[in-house]
């Protein structure tokens, strides 16, 4: 009784209607987001993009890194929101990306980007041509690489001039972009871990030119574009005349600091010395015999020293005075209102030091100086230091945080022979900023009961915002800062 109804059934020719056979109806739709550069810092409106991390048709996951962005302040890696595939780079490396403008464009699933941040992507206007058919594959993303050079199939002829994967500064991209170079045709480099430096592009076009060839020399007058960090320096230097300035300049007697740094010196914790360094422990008694005693886990290498200075001690002085001055553990409350202007006090003091780098001028933050050991702030100095040595600087937001500091100190003696300087403030830069010049031992007259006495003596300039803070006020200041430096034995009676 069954056959008939059965055979019924598979005669009717509608019935197939109601079967999809096609594969794009079971797949889910994909759609293209804009993924758009994010705010990454305050004051902070462009970028240039330095390197990419992927290239298009290239299958990224979520967090996976996109590219490194290099802004006025610092270095940042940008990462994916999400899975999907790569389509387009909307900004080559080189070129300067808008906060809020896209920076890439990315195909995802439709439900992933449900509940997605709109500062963050935007979808993709469709376009009136044909829909493409094919779907992208996980392999997309290996279509480009080149093989290894112990792959039986890899020839010379795969050293192209495929500069996607190049490591070098934004500098020498320029300069090789003027010269009219590919930097895919010197991977590896001769810098460190294969970085590409310029010697390497000189290198490049003498070996181009034909021998017996005279080398040209430049003639008239050349026009140089400013970097991304010394542009941004004009424009901070721009604003800085919106600050009326108050100048103190003075000098300390740091002939105490003198002799107690030697004892200081001997006495670096074991953790911060380098391992060549060390004394050898004495294994006669544990202090640890009966119960475990505290250890201090080791600090990085670019974190250990053998010797202190004189600024991490005056930058702990400086910070004892800025306790008992709250005017100057104050900054303008940044608002978008044109209100009347009001004063955010920080229970510590925050302290940015002007760093001098090859990539610019960079002023990381010391955050809570007043919380921590000389000691510890030498091995702060050193790891800054050691990041802004790096081209491009490896300083990130975390060494450069969005409130900033509430005073400057610029340690200009340390490279030339100048006593005093005119330290210049700009907006978002603090209440103040002080440059140190270089200690010279002078006879001064004033002690030993009138024949005088050989001491160190450093100079000291200080500039003032003076919306904020009053000449005064900004003179009782350094002398409630002098009376830490020439007395230091006040930091053992206050615990440090």
């Amino acid at each position: 009784m069954l056959v008939r109804p059965l055979r019924y059934l598979l005669g009717r020719p509608r019935a197939a209607y109601y079967f999809h056979t096609t594969a794009s109806s079971w797949a889910s739709r994909k759609v293209l987001q804009t993924f758009k550069l994010a705010d990454i810092g305050e004051g902070i409106t462009e970028c240039e993009v330095v390197k990419w991390s992927i290239q298009p048709k290239a299958t990224v996951q979520a967090f996976d890194p996109l590219c490194e962005v290099q802004s006025d302040k610092a270095s940042v890696e940008i990462t994916s929101p999400f899975d999907g595939v790569i389509k387009e780079l909307l900004v080559q490396e080189g070129e300067i990306a808008k906060v809020g403008a896209g920076l890439c464009t990315i195909e995802v699933e439709e439900d992933v980007v449900e509940g997605s941040e709109p500062a963050v992507v935007e979808p993709v206007a469709p376009t009136k041509s044909t829909p493409s058919t094919d779907t992208p594959s996980t392999g997309g993303a290996y279509a480009t690489r080149r093989l290894h050079p112990m792959d039986p199939n890899h020839t010379g002829e795969q050293k192209s001039s495929n500069s996607d994967h190049v490591f070098a500064a934004p500098s020498v991209r320029h300069f090789a972009r003027l010269q009219g170079v590919d930097l895919g045709l010197l991977v590896p480099g001769s810098g460190k871990n294969g970085r590409i430096e310029k010697r390497d592009i000189e290198a490049f076009l003498n070996n181009q030119r034909p021998e017996g060839a005279p080398t040209s020399e430049p003639l008239g007058d050349a026009v140089v574009e400013l970097g991304r960090t010394r542009y941004g320096m004009w424009k901070a230097m721009v604003k800085s005349l919106e600050i009326p300035h108050f100048g103190y300049s003075t000098t300390l007697d740091i002939t105490a600091l003198h002799d107690i740094l030697p004892s200081l010196n001997a006495h670096i914790p074991i953790h911060y010395l380098p391992e060549n360094s060390r004394p050898r422990a004495l294994q006669a008694v544990n202090p640890s015999a009966l119960y475990p005693a505290p250890t201090r886990s080791d600090v990085l290498e670019s974190q250990q020293y053998t010797r202190l200075t004189y600024l991490p001690i005056l930058l702990k002085t400086l910070s004892k005075a800025m306790l008992e001055w709250p005017i100057f553990r104050s900054s303008i409350t940044p608002t978008s209102e044109p209100s009347k202007p009001t004063l955010t006090i920080r229970p510590n003091a925050d302290i940015s030091i002007a760093l001098s780098t090859p990539s610019g001028l960079y002023t990381p933050t010391m955050q809570s100086v007043n919380t921590q050991s000389i000691y510890t702030l030498s091995s702060q100095l050193k790891h800054l230091s050691h990041l802004g040595r790096q081209v491009p600087s490896a300083l990130t937001p975390k060494e450069m945080p969005k409130r900033g500091r509430t005073i400057t100190v610029s340690n200009v003696g340390a490279i030339g022979a100048g006593d005093f300087a005119s330290p210049v403030l700009v907006p978002g830069g603090g209440v103040a900023i002080v440059a140190l010049g270089r200690a010279k031992w002078v006879w001064d007259v004033d002690r030993g009961d009138g024949k005088g006495e050989r001491r160190l003596k450093l100079g000291v300039s200080w500039s003032g915002d003076h919306r904020v803070v009053e000449g005064a006020e900004l003179a009782a200041f350094v002398e409630c800062w002098r009376g830490y430096v020439e007395a230091p034995e006040r930091l053992i009676g206050e615990g440090i």
